[in-house]
């Protein structure tokens, strides 16, 4: 449930009472900064478990197993 503008103006209103103005811009640049980076990191999570997902193949794996069980070399027809 998001807040009501009432509600972000009092927020606002004992932030800058407690802060003072001239450190407001300073913490809400902290903030923005540490939300940047936490998407980087996201971005970068997402990247790396989908680079992580995509198996390669070796040609020693593209031996094919028949009904047996026993291993036969992949044959051009």
């Amino acid at each position: 449930m998001m807040p009501s503008l009432p509600q972000l103006l009092v927020v606002l209103l004992i932030v800058v009472v407690i802060f003072g103005l001239g450190k407001f811009p300073k913490i809400a640049g902290d903030l923005a900064k540490g939300i940047k980076s936490f998407k980087k990191g996201m971005k970068e999570d997402d990247a790396e478990v989908s680079s992580e997902e995509k198996p390669s193949i070796s040609k020693s794996e593209e031996k094919v197993t028949d009904n047996t069980g026993t291993a036969s070399e992949k044959k051009d027809a």
